[in-house]
């Protein structure tokens, strides 16, 4: 009997413990305020928590309530989801199908709009793909101040206005431009046009 063989096969085929949801929140706790470059005290007034409090949940001396966590989670800007995420627990790819209806943002005779980006982070970044028949166009009022959109053609030709100002583009083209303004995307050519659009909430 290979006696050493036997242990080695014994823990290789151990089951791994699952993670202790307090010794992660305490690690992530001390990983997002040292990101930060903040004190306790500096986390302490932007979340509302006391220093004392945030001081034990970071040593894991105390499981915090409910309203506490999603304090802390805000104070980071991120949601209670985000700050409690458990990395062995969620995936690390998120796929979006093509014929996923969830992701259909628009549908119509002129216009299709399918979205590219994870629905949880709307109003921090937006990704499109936009389909615009001849003569189809996509209005849209002002957004967020602060707003930008990044566009890139990948077929056909466009016309982007912002305010006052215009300009048509090619594919390959790519323009950026104020979104907190009036703006239109219009199909400038006889063919189907394909883009491929970012918004960037700055503020």
């Amino acid at each position: 009997m290979n006696t050493s063989s036997t242990i080695l096969e014994t823990v290789k085929t151990s089951p791994q413990p699952a993670p202790d949801p307090a010794a992660h929140l305490a690690a992530r706790l001390r990983e997002l305020r040292a990101g930060r470059n903040w004190s306790l005290e500096a986390l302490s007034r932007a979340s509302g928590v006391s220093r004392s409090m945030l001081s034990q949940i970071e040593r894991n001396r105390v499981n915090p309530t409910l309203a506490v966590t999603l304090s802390i989670a805000r104070a980071f800007g991120l949601s209670i989801g985000e700050f409690l995420e458990m990395p062995s627990a969620s995936p690390t790819l998120h796929v979006i199908r093509k014929n996923d209806r969830e992701y259909h943002y628009r549908s119509d005779k002129d216009c299709s709009i399918r979205t590219l980006s994870p629905l949880n982070l709307e109003k921090d970044v937006e990704f499109y793909e936009v389909t615009l028949e001849p003569k189809g166009a996509l209005r849209s009022a002002p957004h967020y101040p602060g707003t930008r959109e990044f566009l890139t053609v990948q077929k056909g030709r466009v016309r982007v206005e912002s305010g006052p100002d215009s300009e048509v583009l090619s594919a390959g083209d790519s323009v950026s431009y104020r979104a907190d303004l009036p703006h239109l995307i219009a199909n400038a050519g006889s063919h189907p046009a394909v883009l491929f659009l970012v918004d960037i909430y700055l503020d």
